[in-house]
């Protein structure tokens, strides 16, 4: 497929899966990361980073509120078009001030590098498959951290945005584990 044929259906993917996710958003109940928070129970203490939620993102602010109580936890700050996200520590409470995008993050830069990263999305698929906004930060990402040490992966997102046939490139980055309002799968 042509690079200009792949955008196209990327961009088709990416319309259908926004409506998709939009309509569990706004019939989303409380309680939506109770799962991610069984899954870090697990990695207790792991530095992990997590996101602040934009649009109609699945929140897992209550999860990465209790596991700061047990090790750092970081939110991407965009560095610049084509360059990974650097990680800053991120604590409950503590200021904000607005990032690239609309996204919060911390009013002051503290960066490490997390060895669990919970990765927002517009859809996944059944075998670890993600698609994202399209800005390629995620997978530059985790090909970066992945190349230093092992990173666990964790897609979060509604049920609604699982998806058949993503189109899908060699540099997309994939999922190790997806967790839902309903529950989680690892591939």
């Amino acid at each position: 497929m042509k690079s200009k044929d792949l955008s196209e259906v990327k961009a088709a993917a990416r319309k259908a899966a926004f409506a998709r996710r939009k309509h569990a958003f706004d019939g989303a109940g409380r309680g939506q990361s109770a799962h991610l928070s069984e899954v870090l129970a697990g990695y207790r203490g792991v530095p992990l980073a997590g996101y602040m939620p934009i649009r109609t993102e699945i929140t897992p602010l209550a999860a990465m509120a209790e596991a700061a109580a047990y090790g750092p936890v970081g939110v991407p700050v965009i560095q610049a078009a084509g360059l990974p996200l650097e990680f800053s520590r991120w604590e409950p409470e503590a200021p904000l001030r607005e990032g690239p995008f609309g996204a919060q993050v911390p009013e002051v830069d503290d960066y490490f590098d997390p060895e669990i990263v919970i990765v927002p999305l517009v859809a996944f698929d059944a075998q670890g498959g993600r698609l994202g906004y399209g800005g390629g930060f995620y997978d530059r990402t985790l090909e970066r951290l992945r190349a230093r040490r092992a990173t666990l992966a964790i897609g979060f997102a509604f049920d609604a945005q699982e998806a058949e046939n993503l189109p899908l490139e060699p540099t997309d980055q994939p999922l190790d584990m997806i967790v839902t309002e309903s529950g989680f799968r690892s591939f």
